[in-house]
């Protein structure tokens, strides 16, 4: 059974959330605008972590990241190289919570089996935590106490700080994507060891998924479609009218004079530093990781 249990179960939780939000006053995320950006703070997308999702409603580009989950993005390529997920239904969805994809059985009529499906190939074992190394490129914009919050490329990232480092055995420390809007997860079932094929994007933030799912990648661009995708409308989410993937590509095995290119603000340069300090002044003591929203453009 692949994720109808697990995601299920926050789904109350979500929907109060999401009344708790809109008696307040509806959408709390708060976007720092960047109105110029230099030419050398930009950073391309490599064509071979960019996944191309063709949709009814438009184009979703997602910048994986093996250095979190190897193993899903493998199989995420792997899939998508199959053709496996070209005209998928998002099955379920809910609002102000996440879209969830990625089932063949969706391609059919019985909707009793929607949710159910899965790849020929074996489930995936876990990676909800990551072991974070000093090579690896880390932009940290907070520091609550025994933890720092930053980006790893444009993935939002919660992990031990850099100090415990030289206190163990491989010099690194634990990491994990957090689940702000456009986050891209694996969806599975009752056990941790069950990810297979079917994967959800996130419409809004919910941490509470942190290191419970895993993380493997975030929509750089189309978030605008993933919120515009149709929803359910009670707590299982199931769509009366769901939206299709009609083709999804990885970026490198798409002919370059017809592949997408994607720059995005780079987390190592000022620019990205100065939006930080813009949204913090913003956001005061509410300040998130989540509020960060890393300008990108298709060229």
């Amino acid at each position: 059974m692949m994720a109808r249990v697990i995601l299920g179960a926050v789904c109350a939780l979500a929907l109060h959330t999401v009344a708790s939000a809109q008696e307040a006053g509806g959408e709390t995320q708060t976007t720092a605008e960047v109105a110029t950006v230099p030419a050398d703070a930009w950073r391309t997308v490599p064509a071979d972590n960019l996944l191309v999702i063709d949709t009814s409603r438009g184009r979703i580009l997602v910048e994986m990241a093996p250095q979190v989950a190897p193993n899903h993005v493998e199989r995420v390529r792997r899939l998508a190289r199959d053709g496996f997920y070209d005209n998928q239904r998002f099955h379920r969805v809910i609002d102000w919570f996440m879209a969830q994809t990625g089932d063949p059985l969706s391609r059919g009529a019985d909707r009793a089996l929607w949710g159910e499906g899965q790849s020929a190939y074996p489930d995936l074992a876990a990676e909800f935590t990551f072991r974070r190394g000093p090579e690896m490129s880390f932009a940290p914009v907070s520091r609550p106490m025994g933890s720092v919050l930053g980006f790893m490329d444009s993935l939002p990232v919660i992990s031990q700080p850099d100090e415990l480092m030289s206190q163990t055995g491989d010099g690194k420390v634990h990491g994990w994507g957090t689940y702000c809007p456009g986050v891209a997860g694996m969806a599975r079932g009752d056990e941790n060891n069950s990810a297979n094929s079917q994967f959800f994007i996130m419409r809004q933030a919910y941490p509470s998924l942190d290191k419970r799912y895993t993380v493997w990648g975030r929509a750089v661009v189309g978030l605008d479609v993933v919120r515009s995708l149709n929803h359910g409308t009670d707590p299982s989410g199931s769509v009366a009218e769901p939206d299709v993937m009609t083709q999804v590509r990885v970026a490198s095995d798409i002919p370059e004079a017809e592949r997408p290119s994607v720059r995005i603000l780079s987390t190592s340069s000022q620019a990205f530093r100065d939006l930080v300090e813009q949204v913090r002044a913003a956001r005061g003591a509410d300040f998130s990781v989540c509020d960060i929203d890393l300008p990108a453009e298709v060229l």
